[in-house]
């Protein structure tokens, strides 16, 4: 049985070319990537050490192992602090849970107050599970005929995976899948994340469960989209994290004079108010 932690390391592994770090060629191999000795040399730990992180068998290394595996990797900053947090819920858990309560849905009224404040920008408050907890007026409008908002407890991640018109509302759908399997690493705990991924996973299939175990750290840039109206749209995400709530407050701008005329004009769409999904 794996680990968390294990699966990063080995991926990560699996993805870096050794010339990229100045190793010399050593012939054709079976499998690509850095070998298990190089990783091992570089980070200054016996190849058995390592063999035993991969294979999830040391679910503890000390915070000096974690630091020069991030090293010996070369990982970005993103990358390290995922393989931190993988060390940390890997050291504590990979046991089975029992299903944990429901999240809470609520949202504190002074973010809602926030969220009013907002109009008629577009903007969502959600968790890291995906559940559209609160949004504008002007993000109803931009996600209508999509079908993300149609389920009573509107939820992101399920609607990439589980909705046909996923595929054609994001135009950089796979993009938008890695961010949404990457996020349920960093849920609200990691019993609501392993809950989430067992109950998701008969409807997701292969694309869910393969995109999560991968532990790509996702570059988020702009978001777009083919809205059912016909037009494009790209728009430049700010995330502002509610750490208590465990929740994100997100805004979404126009990114270009084109993105902001369309916006506008579904804007002018009969719409609601600000809506609080309970």
């Amino acid at each position: 049985m794996g680990s968390p932690l294990g699966d990063f390391v080995r991926a990560k592994r699996d993805s870096v070319q050794p010339e990229s770090l100045g190793l010399p060629e050593r012939g054709r191999r079976r499998s690509p990537g850095l070998r298990r000795s190089d990783l091992a040399a570089r980070a200054g730990i016996s190849v058995e050490y390592l063999t035993r992180i991969e294979q999830g068998r040391d679910r503890n290394p000390s915070v000096a192992v974690v630091n020069a595996l991030a090293d010996a990797l070369s990982l970005d900053r993103a990358e390290r602090g995922h393989l931190r947090y993988l060390a940390k819920i890997t050291g504590g858990e990979c046991v089975a849970h029992a299903r944990p309560e429901p999240l809470s849905r609520d949202v504190r009224p002074s973010v809602l107050e926030t969220l009013r404040l907002l109009e008629p920008g577009i903007a969502m408050v959600t968790n890291r599970l995906g559940d559209v907890l609160a949004h504008t007026s002007a993000f109803e409008a931009v996600a209508s005929g999509s079908g993300l908002l149609d389920a009573d407890a509107p939820n992101l991640t399920r609607y990439v995976f589980t909705d046909p018109r996923a595929r054609s509302f994001f135009a950089d759908w796979d993009a938008v899948a890695d961010e949404q399997a990457f996020d349920l690493w960093h849920a609200p705990s990691v019993e609501s994340s392993e809950w989430f991924s067992t109950e998701l996973a008969p409807a997701a299939g292969t694309e869910f469960t393969r995109r999560l175990n991968r532990h790509v750290v996702p570059a988020r840039g702009d978001l777009r989209l083919h809205h059912p109206s016909g037009c494009g749209l790209r728009l430049t995400r700010e995330t502002l994290e509610l750490s208590s709530d465990a929740q994100q407050l997100v805004v979404l701008l126009p990114a270009d004079e084109e993105t902001a005329q369309a916006v506008d004009g579904l804007r002018g769409r009969p719409r609601g108010r600000l809506r609080v999904i309970s």
